[in-house]
């Protein structure tokens, strides 16, 4: 280890103002809270998704043939191909809590609730799990309480899930790989689609009228719920105030029903909700709606509602490939990129510039570039989008503000919106994890550290070697940018020896420029606080103080003080010697107090004196 060099035995001069602190110092009591070390967020690769659920298993390839659009082209095939992104699922709060472990277990996850306080995730082995505060039963743990430690639903182990969503009560609803759809939570208009109001404390099998039937995707409303089948049928039950269900009257809907009519022979590809308003895209690119239409939700031209799917016909010759809802509005992406707004527009959420609410589709973003995706969820008013080079875009209620026109982000991809400006800041879809080997360029140059593989230099420490980068390290550091691009003898060897430092703390400093981490004692933080101040690296310099902060004891209080005034370190400085005063009686009787040099010891009996450290 690298230390400071001190003398073996105190001078007269030392010893006798040692003694002299000794006997003034009494009584005197105080503390230091510890800082927390943040834990460094997960950063999760999501696939991408064309609702807020998962489309990872649907490809109804059991469909007939698309018609041609009426464009004169056939649309893509419903399943999206997966597009690599990086969330940061920390970002929404009730993850914070969770440990690196439990983060890397999880394949998909999903934030939901009236104020998203709850959770639903899966892991890679198939394991569901829920926490949170559990609003009318909606965690299905079978019973209602609210849990902050995660909860294992082990009636739905083992089962993949292809699509989740969530209502307002909320209510669950789960479709799994083998078409088995499950329910949960409030059921006071039977949303459930059980046949009756009682409250789903824990997931039950839906299987009326869907006997034989395979779920594929599902939809939430506020109280009403959609499944789609992998042959294109769509069934809708729950609350009917305005006709949501699509039955053609008023009356709630016990269990499921086939949404027929307009939809009878077609072949449904996607659904969506709001509160109380139901859309579907047939796989031709036509869009229908029906449900409430006060606000013009359902994009028809009007505000009356609709009792059975009706086609919008302010989307005619658009093939339709991806279509969202918020709380009252509605975007759709077509084939082209084009991006369509309607509905309710009390907070900008329709992109258009100004509040007006549209009765019919709108181009927004005409003139930017192609989009790829588009985002809304119907518990907030809060719309996204991203375009073909990644840029992504936010309007709509965020955080209280409302923002009339697309606003563009620093995000890598939609979900950040909601993570961070949308309220509720639920997710908007079901998160999927990739589960390749891909590694992000941050994580790979950490894999790469020390690796005898590819390292192209090797640095001798204490007799043992250190292999890296000479790229990496001239990137990252202006002291080896000199050396490995001026006329330093250490640019032409393969090996360079280093006798100023000990291991730990040289190893922990390359490795800092591979990983932007240090784990030190902070014993060992004193020798990197030493060579972050030769080498000009102030960030590292920091971190180092950081750390010793975080250490200090009554035993190693002096010789972190010592420390940080040697290497000019003021704050650190001023903190170890603020704890020392603090608990001035204890630390004047360690080791390390009998080892200070005489003429440092002078200047903190003087400081101290003038802070009233010796007074009665």
């Amino acid at each position: 280890m690298y230390w400071l060099s001190l003398p073996d035995t105190p001078t007269s001069t030392t010893e006798g103002a040692a003694d002299i602190i000794r006997e003034a110092a009494a009584g005197e009591s105080g503390s230091v809270t510890g800082r927390l070390a943040t834990r460094p967020p997960l950063s999760l690769t999501m696939e991408r998704s064309c609702s807020v659920k998962s489309r990872d298993s649907i490809t109804h390839q059991d469909h007939a043939p698309a018609p041609p659009c009426s464009r004169g082209h056939t649309p893509p095939p419903l399943q999206r191909r997966s597009r690599r992104t990086m969330v940061d699922v920390t970002k929404w709060p009730l993850f914070s809590l969770m440990e690196g472990e439990e983060l890397s277990s999880i394949r998909q996850a999903c934030v939901f609730g009236t104020s998203a306080n709850e959770v639903i995730y899966i892991t890679h082995n198939d394991d569901v799990y829920v926490f949170g505060l559990n609003c009318s039963n909606c965690l299905g743990t079978g019973d209602s309480q609210s849990t902050i430690l995660p909860k294992k639903l082990d009636f739905l182990s083992g089962r993949k899930v292809v699509s989740l969503s969530y209502g307002s009560g909320p209510h669950i609803l789960l479709a799994t790989e083998e078409g088995e759809l499950f329910a949960w939570g409030h059921n006071g208009y039977s949303q459930l689609g059980n046949g009756t109001t009682n409250q789903g404390v824990a997931p039950v099998l839906v299987s009326a009228s869907l006997l034989n039937k395979r779920v594929t995707e599902v939809a939430c409303g506020s109280h009403h719920s959609l499944a789609l089948t992998n042959t294109g049928e769509v069934y809708a039950w729950g609350y009917n105030n305005c006709g949501q269900v699509g039955s053609g009257s008023t009356a709630n809907q016990p269990t499921p029903r086939r949404v027929s009519n307009c939809l009878q022979n077609k072949v449904v590809v996607s659904i969506t909700c709001g509160q109380t308003s139901s859309l579907a895209v047939v796989e031709n690119g036509e869009v229908y709606g029906w449900g409430y239409n006060g606000n013009g939700q359902l994009g028809l031209g009007n505000n009356g509602n609709q009792l059975t799917p009706c086609r919008l016909v302010g989307l005619q010759g658009l093939c339709v490939l991806q279509i969202v809802s918020g709380y009252a509005h509605s975007l759709a992406l077509t084939d082209e990129g084009l991006l369509y707004a309607w509905g309710t527009n009390t907070y900008g959420q329709l992109g258009t510039g100004n509040k007006s609410n549209q009765l019919s589709p709108v181009q927004i973003m005409a003139e930017k570039e192609r989009i790829v995706e588009i985002a809304a969820c119907h518990s907030t008013h809060t719309s996204a989008a991203k375009t073909q080079s990644g840029q992504v875009y936010m309007w709509g209620q965020c955080r209280g503000q409302s923002i009339v026109l697309p606003f563009l982000t620093h995000f890598s991809c939609t979900d950040d919106v909601f993570a961070c400006f949308a309220t509720p800041s639920v997710m908007w879809r079901l998160l999927s994890m990739e589960h390749d080997d891909f590694l992000t360029v941050s994580q790979s140059l950490k894999k790469e550290f020390d690796s005898p593989e590819t390292a192209d230099l090797k640095f001798s420490v204490d007799g043992k070697y250190i292999h890296v980068h000479k790229a990496v390290l001239k990137i990252r550091c202006e002291h080896f940018r000199s050396m490995f691009q001026s006329h330093w003898n250490e640019d032409m060897k393969e090996v360079i020896e280093i006798d100023q430092f000990t291991y730990p703390v040289y190893r922990s400093f390359l490795e800092f420029l591979y990983t932007d981490n240090i784990d030190l004692p902070p014993e060992d933080a004193i020798g990197l606080l030493d060579l972050a101040t030769s080498y000009c690296e102030n960030r590292l310099k920091r971190l180092c103080q950081h750390i010793i902060k975080r250490g200090i004891t009554i035993e190693n209080a002096f010789s972190l003080l010592a420390a940080a005034v040697r290497y000019d370190a003021e704050d650190l400085e001023e903190f170890c010697f603020k704890f020392c005063v603090n608990h001035l009686t204890e630390v004047t009787q360690t080791a390390a107090f009998w080892q200070i040099e005489g003429n440092l010891l002078k200047e903190f009996i003087s400081r101290a004196s003038r802070c009233g450290a010796f007074k009665n």
